[in-house]
């Protein structure tokens, strides 16, 4: 009696498949992965490994400050541009125009103007680094209010306001979402 039983001979044509698979989907994985931009994270103006070791101390400094000083934001219209497919919550984004006058006023829990706070702010876009700006040691015109005069955006998008505000050891970092429309 002969017996006709191929059915043990495609297993090994259905492993080298499967393998063939496997290494097409880790080349593509890798080559995209590649191609792909890395941006380095600013989000408390520092790395985000330097960040990670001092948070507990930049979360204290923050609290010592809330408890001592006030800071009102000013110079920008609000917008209604609402981000699309945004998974987070949307935050109030401001109009930013071809030439802008933004401004900080630091003052005491009790009214009194802060002249001698270390101000910085640095302009960013939440998805690169390479058009970033930084003004460094902004001086208070004398009734606490810390401004940047004439700072011209020509790109259109979303752009990040990122203001730290040093007094002693006592730090506030406040971002400022903004977009400028086409034109």
């Amino acid at each position: 009696m002969s017996k006709d039983n191929n059915s043990g001979k495609f297993w090994p044509y259905m492993i080298l498949g499967f393998l063939a698979i496997g290494i097409t989907l880790g080349f593509w994985t890798v080559k995209s992965t590649i191609s792909m931009p890395v941006r380095e994270s600013n989000e408390f103006m520092l790395k985000y490994q330097d960040a990670d070791k001092i948070a507990n101390e930049i979360i204290e400094a923050q609290q010592r400050f809330d408890k001592k000083y006030n800071v009102e934001f000013s110079g920008l219209e609000k917008s209604d541009f609402k981000p699309k497919h945004l998974k987070r919550k949307p935050h109030q984004y401001y109009a930013l125009k071809e030439s802008n006058n933004i401004s900080y006023k630091v003052t005491t829990k009790d009214g009194k103007a802060v002249n001698d706070a270390n101000v910085t702010l640095l302009l960013t876009r939440p998805q690169t680094n390479v058009d970033d700006r930084y003004f460094k040691n902004i001086k208070s015109n004398g009734n606490g209010e810390y401004r940047v005069n004439n700072l011209v955006i020509q790109k259109p998008g979303r752009y990040i306001l990122r203001v730290k505000i040093q007094k002693g050891n006592d730090i506030k970092y406040i971002d400022t979402y903004a977009y400028k429309e086409k034109e």
